[in-house]
């Protein structure tokens, strides 16, 4: 079949590298791609919100299924668009309406969906511009420190956890007021902190049926030892060992079943990925936050692992049919580390050379922020290229990419030499 991936990012190229070897993929297409996915698909100049650029190639070269890799397109509605579209709508998509999209395009919408059907999560209360006076009064009620997230997208910076009540009412003020994050903080929840050890679980759903991938660990802040600014992540690990049976008994049972039951329930017809971000406490398993898609980086350490076909499992989720899926995962440990352009997740240059890709043997590299030039790959973004290794223990992986990250440089390349270092001090496993 005639496949689509819609995203530029490491997400998208490690989903057409493990596509990309199905021999069920006839023709893989991927919009708008970056300097990797042209290694293993062909790349259209299309952005991703271009719904009806998107849609007339889907019509032209008679696109069978549409893996969407950001959640952008489908906060904005992109599968509502195919369906509501005659000669598009026959067309299979990963990915969940606009509706069931708010899960991750509204944190308030997320929390009441979690309050309404039991799962397990932090205490929180919403507030907008109009309510910052109450919000102001009602940080000084709260324990230390304090959660707040803007309500909206905010490519994963919109969450600041304040140590003092000055700092969560400065950051209150500047979301509300100053519009820190734009419209994405309109609306701020004042969330209860918790206290433990977080984690990703990946969960694949046609509306019924569901499959749970392998989850990961991955880490937000641009600082060895989670210090300095958060950011879109900067490496990732899987599996995360102290996620144990049972763990994931709990997860499975007080989290993923009254989440798929519960969209059952509210009408809404959900087929795609759902990323349950978790948090370990003391044994119990706490929501912090859905999103609608894989993570990124998580994707380049969890698809890896998948040594079962890929296009099968999509096209069963986007089916209906995924009860009939067997998910085959890799006993081996795959770590993940981003490496960055100098100065994010602040201003940054783009277009330095890099050097070294050629030299890397071991290990995989997997395209984000990145453009071809001639016959020079440069850089196009923050986040630029993901190096990953497996092993058959975390300690070896984590030995061979950074042996490999040796080999690989650019003008102001910056990477966290810390990934994976606290499970291992934690010896929690």
């Amino acid at each position: 079949m005639n496949i689509l991936v819609l995203g530029s990012g490491g997400r998208e190229h490690t989903l057409a590298w493990k596509i990309s070897q199905s021999f069920n993929c006839s023709h893989l297409f991927v919009a708008p791609g970056n300097a990797g996915t042209e290694l293993v698909a062909d790349n259209v100049d299309i952005q991703v919100n271009d719904f009806e650029a998107i849609g007339e190639f889907v019509k032209e070269n008679e696109i069978e299924l549409l893996v969407v890799g950001p959640e952008d397109p489908l906060v904005n509605g992109i599968r509502d668009y195919f369906e509501a579209d005659d000669q598009l709508k026959a067309t299979r998509i990963v990915g969940p309406g606009k509706v069931g999209a708010q899960l991750e395009g509204s944190k308030d919408f997320s929390k009441t969906f979690m309050q309404k059907h039991g799962i397990p999560t932090a205490e929180s209360k919403t507030f907008t511009k109009e309510t910052i006076k109450e919000g102001l009064a009602y940080l000084e009620t709260c324990q230390l420190p304090i959660v707040l997230k803007a309500d909206g997208l905010a490519a994963g910076k919109g969450v600041v956890i304040a140590q003092n009540i000055d700092e969560a009412k400065t950051t209150l003020n500047a979301m509300l007021i100053d519009k820190a994050f734009g419209e994405a903080s309109s609306k701020v929840l004042v969330e209860q902190f918790l206290d433990g050890i977080e984690l990703s679980v990946f969960v694949l759903t046609d509306g019924t049926d569901y499959i749970i991938l392998p989850e990961a660990k991955d880490y937000k802040r641009i600082g060895e030892g989670d210090t300095g600014l958060n950011t879109g992540g900067m490496g990732a690990v899987s599996p995360v060992k102290f996620a144990d049976q049972a763990f994931m008994t709990k997860v499975n049972e007080k989290v993923i079943k009254p989440t798929v039951a519960g969209l059952k329930t509210d009408g809404i017809d959900y087929k795609g990925f759902i990323f349950i971000g978790l948090m370990n406490v003391d044994g119990e398993p706490f929501v912090i936050e859905y999103n609608v898609r894989m993570g990124d980086p998580e994707t380049q350490v969890v698809i890896p692992r998948i040594q079962s076909d890929i296009v099968d499992m999509l096209w069963a989720a986007a089916e209906g049919t995924l009860k009939d899926y067997e998910l085959v995962v890799s006993g081996s440990t795959v770590v993940g580390v981003v490496l960055v352009s100098g100065g994010y997740p602040g201003s940054y240059e783009k277009g330095k050379s890099i050097q070294g890709l050629a030299d890397i043997t071991n290990t995989m590299v997997m395209h984000a922020g990145t453009k071809q030039d001639d016959y020079q790959v440069l850089t196009n973004g923050g986040r630029v290229l993901t190096i990953i290794g497996s092993g058959d223990e975390l300690n070896d992986a984590l030995n061979i990419v950074y042996k490999e990250i040796n080999y690989i440089s650019w003008q102001d390349m910056y990477y966290r030499k810390d990934i994976g270092k606290d499970i291992l001090a934690a010896r929690v496993f």
